[in-house]
């Protein structure tokens, strides 16, 4: 069904996440790279962390990199009620560094009825930013209703980036689409949150947006090309 979601919607590469929380793995290293071998080429990894065991956290990290061949590492801090400048993951964030990988995250209010302050843009995500300078960070769902913070952190930030999962075109702030077509065109990547959102269901009303042929290009693939290294051997 997810290569058929991404059919439809003329994706050509996905991510898929390994989830930890408080309460253990929903999907671990193993499981998300089996999709990965099941699916070589369309589908690519992306790591977990458990954070209560930052040593352990690390090792899997770098074993889900050197081994696995995952692409990123993601960690969604409302699930752990941490913000990202907490001092457990700042472990991860240096071996990030070291292996070459981003850092993705959420940031914005939660879906779920838990509390939103560990999404906001500033201060967070823009202390890591400045702690971790060579740490390419990746702001997903885009910062609502804190989107204009968001494009001020990743103007302000060159290793700070946004993607748009879990929002449809349509429900694009002005102010994101505004940043898209102009100054922010290398800054703004286009996600899902599959399997909330499809592709094809996301894309709907692209051309609405006003962006020009090397904007278009780049929010649909080019960014998330030289952000996540998909030019690397094994893509």
């Amino acid at each position: 069904m997810t290569i058929a979601a991404m059919d439809e919607g003329h994706v050509d590469i996905g991510l898929a996440a390994a989830w930890s929380s408080p309460a253990g793995w929903l999907i671990d290293h193993d499981e998300a790279a089996d999709m990965v071998r099941r699916y070589p080429g369309r589908i690519l990894g992306v790591a977990g962390a458990d954070l209560d065991k930052p040593m352990e956290a690390v090792r899997e990290l770098r074993r889900a990199v050197r081994e696995l061949d995952f692409r990123a590492l993601r960690i969604v801090p409302w699930v752990w009620k941490l913000p990202p400048t907490d001092r457990r993951y700042y472990p991860l964030f240096a071996e990030c560094v070291e292996l070459g990988i981003p850092f993705c995250t959420q940031v914005g209010h939660t879906g779920p009825l838990r509390p939103s302050e560990t999404g906001r843009p500033i201060p967070y995500i823009d202390e890591v930013a400045l702690d971790f300078p060579e740490l390419k960070i990746v702001a997903g769902h885009i910062g609502y209703p804190w989107t204009e913070e968001m494009i001020a952190v990743a103007t302000k930030h060159e290793n700070v980036y946004i993607d748009t999962s879990a929002y449809t075109v349509r429900r694009y702030p002005p102010e994101l689409v505004r940043y898209m077509r102009g100054r922010g065109r290398r800054k703004v990547m286009f996600g899902t949150n599959y399997p909330m959102i499809t592709a094809a269901r996301a894309l709907k009303g692209i051309e609405e947006l006003g962006l020009d042929d090397e904007a278009r290009g780049l929010f649909l693939g080019g960014n998330a090309a030289r952000v996540f290294n998909l030019e690397r051997p094994g893509v």
